[in-house]
């Protein structure tokens, strides 16, 4: 399944990633060049018409980082507007703080890791 995205973010996906969080920038370095156990991952990338940190479209996983303003209302209202949204379209989300990224990139490698793991049990199990 091809996911579409709003061409009008295109150029915001661009400045986000050029102005990228120092959290972004560390999780990147585990997931670029298919350094999360072979898989491509993209960063800000357009989806429907939401920006997610991370996107696997192998895997349809998109992976977003929380920084302090996720807990305002505002933000917080959109992050459930996406979430569901991404449900709809039949993609997995993993959510994690900065502060999670930063001081403990083990056990945030280890949850995406498990999660890839079991996508391929049930890619497995669907596969005569």
């Amino acid at each position: 399944m091809k996911v579409n995205y709003d061409p009008k973010l295109k150029e915001l996906a661009r400045k986000l990633r050029n102005n990228s969080t120092k959290s972004e920038i560390n999780l990147w370095h585990h997931l670029k060049g298919k350094r999360m156990m072979g898989y491509d991952f993209h960063r800000q990338k357009p989806v429907d018409h939401f920006i997610v940190d991370f996107f696997c479209n192998k895997l349809k996983l998109a992976i977003e980082l929380d920084g302090y303003t996720h807990t305002f209302e505002e933000v917080a209202d959109k992050d459930k507007l996406k979430e569901e949204k991404l449900k709809e379209l039949g993609i997995s989300l993993l959510r994690f703080r900065d502060e999670d990224v930063m001081k403990n990139i083990d056990g945030v490698l280890q949850v995406i890791h498990h999660f890839i793991d079991d996508f391929k049990e049930k890619q497995k199990r669907h596969t005569p």
